[in-house]
């Protein structure tokens, strides 16, 4: 259960190796977060992930888990709230896969696009109604959903990773307001360019921010109960506008 602060003590990362994910698991341990399940492939990266927490002094698990092999979600995840228990409970579930793609091969290779798109919308539609249940049969918990500015208008030099976000996106909020008033909170996040390991080689876009404080909004967006969070803040304002611009000058704007 959450303590008297609000702040989970439980939290379930569905992408256990993604930077802005163990940002935001370092914060929260270092707040009251004493119980870190990070789901992901098998690997060298998962392992070292999880040692890195347990530095921090919390008590980290591992789980096997692939976002494109959908017909194992509800068992793998499934052991995850079981071995929890009706004592101890997820209180946050941190769904923060993702794939960034290569516009150019994946528009020449229609494989690959639906790589993508699988990987950024349907696994996270399989995996997020998996917990959603779990969180609602358990009657409280967070549901906190990685999105994107790029899903909120898709552009030519990404559109492909743009399509998947917005549909991730639009899920997330539907599935928010399914949820409203059984207790479970779904808040959507949506950072602009992050500095990170995927994004290394790529020009910076305006206003990109970093792991670290992509995790910060999601802490204060928690606190607040946010439906919606912005990375940064300015950013709600910057595509607000954007998305009216007309296409024929939207085509041609350097963003």
């Amino acid at each position: 259960m959450k303590d008297a602060f609000g702040a989970p003590q439980s939290l379930l990362v569905l992408g256990g190796t993604s930077e802005i994910a163990l940002a935001t698991a370092r914060r929260l341990i270092a707040r009251r977060t004493r119980t870190v399940w990070l789901a992901g492939r098998p690997s060298p990266a998962l392992e070292t992930a999880a040692s890195g927490l347990r530095e921090l002094g919390a008590d980290v698990r591992t789980v096997a888990f692939d976002a494109l092999d959908s017909d194992s979600h509800e068992t793998a995840l499934g052991k995850v709230f079981a071995s929890e228990g009706p004592a101890g409970d997820i209180d946050m579930v941190l769904l923060a896969f993702g794939v960034l793609g290569d516009q150019s091969r994946d528009e020449n290779e229609p494989v690959s696009a639906v790589r993508v798109a699988q990987t950024n919308y349907t696994g996270a539609v399989s995996s997020g109604l998996v917990c959603a249940r779990a969180l609602q049969e358990q009657g409280h918990g967070s549901l906190v959903v990685l999105s994107s500015a790029a899903g909120e208008r898709a552009r030519r030099a990404n559109f492909i990773y743009g399509s998947s976000k917005a549909g991730l996106d639009a899920f997330a909020q539907g599935l928010g307001d399914a949820l409203h008033g059984t207790g479970v909170h779904v808040m959507v996040v949506r950072p602009g360019f992050v500095r990170s390991k995927m994004t290394a080689g790529l020009p910076e876009a305006p206003l990109a921010t970093t792991p670290e404080a992509v995790a910060t909004a999601i802490e204060t967006g928690l606190r607040r109960r946010s439906e919606t969070v912005w990375v940064p803040g300015s950013l709600r304002v910057v595509m607000s506008a954007l998305r009216h611009v007309p296409r024929a000058v939207f085509r041609r704007l350097p963003v």
